[in-house]
């Protein structure tokens, strides 16, 4: 009977942030206390169920649930299903999420009056809490990727909020780079999870000692492997070295999504995916030692460089990540209920710190004329006068994590997509699409061509994929091509998988059905927008967002369908692609984790030059850097 009650009251934990944004996005921009007012409803009425619940589920001795709610596709060997679970990492992660959203909620009702994009935060928030709360009530990798995408998007919407400006936008495509890493490093321990335990394994599963411990004796490369995947991408998300310049860049938002988002809630969510999956990891020694060792030097950098910020959010930024470097240390040790603990304080403080911000500064710059006196010692007083000043110029510099992201990662693969100008319009109808058919014709007459050949046919593909989708990643003049680009290069990945066995008629077929419905709905926008305004290429920050907020909306909608998000088909043919990879394909994996890398930022740039940024030339001097 308990058990038939906690599945309704965990479903509706997710139904309640769902209806809330549903209302919110038929309300009027206009009516401000109506967004405001359905927004602090959903979250006030959601935080209070769950504390009623908590205390029920505390009284009733803390029983660990897991129940299996919604099959979303199956067929042999594969099952994609909607799993929930809640035990106590889901309950403090709920109950801090939905007390802080309260509060936010609450304090941007006054905060952003009269904005223009009142109605627009309002909903974005919204739909934020309903990804994460998706994620937190996650019971298996699938469903938490749901939530995962959820939180992807709605942070690159809340950085770019002040859309009419330059340094948000850029931020914002910077900060979703990076969690793009994050989702396909989620996309590949899925991939191989498939493989090690032949079936779509749930956290529950994952809680017994026995099962993990044989199936780990006998594929120790493959666990080592997973494992290393899920900590990518926690380290992605919680912006633990090297990827923690990202978070500074995001407080580009509002102050309350920077509260709710970067302070809080949104960056924890690495740490949240480490101790989801502890029962896993937690035997494999090495991998310990490498969360310990990142969460250290996290820890150690980011502090003193959080100590030389000009700038109160980027210090709180730095601040909140070398914390979660100390929480990475914490897990690494065993001790997650100390990780839970400095989580819920950690995200406490940052959201106070952040929502006070602007009237801290004020008093500060009062007090500095007035009441100023510097401290007689501080910990740089006891180090060697040569090592303080070094440490000062690595820290003011901050560590170059940013041109080093650059250097080593953006930058060679944009100088490889610059070196294949020969892809235009007429190169691609001469070359590839026959060589697409010639393709297609292999695939149906296979049993008349060697093993040999058949055997290394997928990887030639696939990477003729990535050579699609990294031209259409560094275009920068015809808009429509890179659009036309990033399609064919879903449709290279699906034909060089095709040639596995079981990778059946529809699987291809579902894979491609939103690929091409988005696609053609998108390229119909694009060609539109161009009879309107004539310049929409990729060399700069169009804004047409303003004059064209229909067509930028419904492109955004195909945007979000090309690229996998749980609207279409495409998000679970992702998944159902990487399943038919087999574990010793790590030339296709790669070539098609690659691909999909790309494919996402190519999709999202050309989004956001095309629509966002300023939409009139400004005769002022820009900001190209944030501070």
């Amino acid at each position: 009977m308990v058990s038939i009650d906690m599945s309704t009251i965990i479903e509706i934990f997710v139904l309640i942030p769902f209806i809330g944004f549903a209302i919110s996005m038929m309300i009027s921009k206009k009516n401000e206390d109506a967004l405001s007012a359905t927004a602090y409803l959903t979250v006030g009425l959601h935080w209070f169920s769950i504390s009623a619940f908590i205390v029920y589920w505390l009284v009733a001795g803390r029983p660990t649930f897991d129940h299996k709610y919604l099959t979303l596709y199956q067929n042999e060997g594969y099952e994609f299903f909607i799993d929930l679970y809640f035990d106590q990492i889901t309950a403090v992660y709920l109950f801090v999420g939905s007390f802080l959203t309260f509060l936010v909620t609450i304090y941007s009702r006054y905060y952003l009056h009269r904005e223009v994009g009142y109605k627009r935060f309002f909903n974005t928030i919204l739909f934020f809490y309903l990804g994460y709360n998706i994620a937190v009530l996650s019971g298996n990798l699938e469903t938490l990727f749901i939530g995962w995408e959820v939180l992807g998007v709605s942070s690159f919407l809340l950085i770019a909020f002040y859309r009419n400006r330059y340094l948000p936008v850029k931020n914002a495509v910077k900060v979703f780079s990076i969690y793009r890493v994050a989702d396909v490093g989620l996309i590949l321990a899925m991939w191989m999870s498939h493989h090690l335990w032949h079936e779509n394994v749930t956290f529950a599963s994952l809680s017994n000692y026995t099962v993990v411990h044989e199936h780990l004796q006998t594929h120790t490369l493959i666990g080592v492997f997973i494992s290393l995947m899920i900590l990518i991408s926690a380290v992605a998300k919680s912006a633990q070295l090297p990827f923690s310049s990202w978070l500074p860049r995001a407080m580009e938002g509002p102050t309350p999504s920077s509260a709710i988002f970067y302070g809080s809630l949104s960056v924890h969510l690495g740490v949240f995916l480490l101790l989801r999956t502890y029962p896993f990891w937690e035997q494999q020694t090495s991998v310990r030692i490498l969360i310990a060792v990142i969460g250290f030097l996290t820890a150690f950098i980011t502090t003193g460089i959080a100590r030389v910020q000009s700038s109160v959010k980027s210090q709180i930024a730095y601040a909140s990540v070398g914390q979660i470097g100390l929480i990475f240390i914490e897990l690494a040790a065993g001790f997650e209920t100390l990780a839970l603990i400095h989580f819920a304080g950690n995200a406490f403080l940052r959201t106070y710190q952040l929502l006070v911000s602007p009237s801290v500064v004020t008093y500060l710059i009062r007090e500095q004329f007035y009441n100023f006196s510097p401290r007689a010692r501080s910990i740089e007083s006891y180090f060697p006068k040569k090592m303080a000043n070094t440490l000062y110029i690595l820290c003011v510099k901050e560590w170059n994590l940013d041109s080093m992201m650059y250097r080593y990662m953006w930058n060679p693969l944009k100088w490889l997509g610059n070196k294949l100008n020969f892809l235009t319009v007429d190169g691609v109808i001469i070359f590839f699409v026959p060589a697409y058919l010639v393709g297609m014709f292999s695939f149906m007459n296979k049993e008349f061509i060697s093993p040999e050949i058949v055997e290394r046919l997928p990887i030639l593909f696939s990477l003729i994929a990535l050579i699609m989708v990294l031209k259409a990643f560094t275009e920068r003049k015809i808009t429509r091509l890179s659009w036309l680009l990033i399609i064919m290069n879903h449709l290279w990945v699906a034909l060089a998988v095709s040639f596995n066995e079981n990778f059946k008629y529809g699987q291809p077929i579902m894979y491609l059905s939103g690929i091409m419905f988005f696609g053609i709905i998108g390229y119909l926008c694009l060609r539109r927008l161009k009879r309107f305004e004539g310049n929409i290429n990729l060399n700069q920050f169009h804004g047409h967002a303003y004059r064209h907020p229909k067509i930028s909306l419904m492109f955004l909608i195909c945007c979000l369908g090309v690229s996998g998000f749980p609207i279409s088909p495409t998000f679970i043919g992702e998944d159902l692609v990487f399943t038919h990879i087999h574990e010793d394909q790590a030339l296709l994996a790669l070539f098609t984790s690659l691909s999909f890398i790309l494919d996402g930022l190519a999709i999202i740039r050309i989004y956001a030059r095309v629509f966002l940024g300023p939409h009139v030339k400004s005769v002022y001097e820009m900001a190209y850097r944030s501070s």
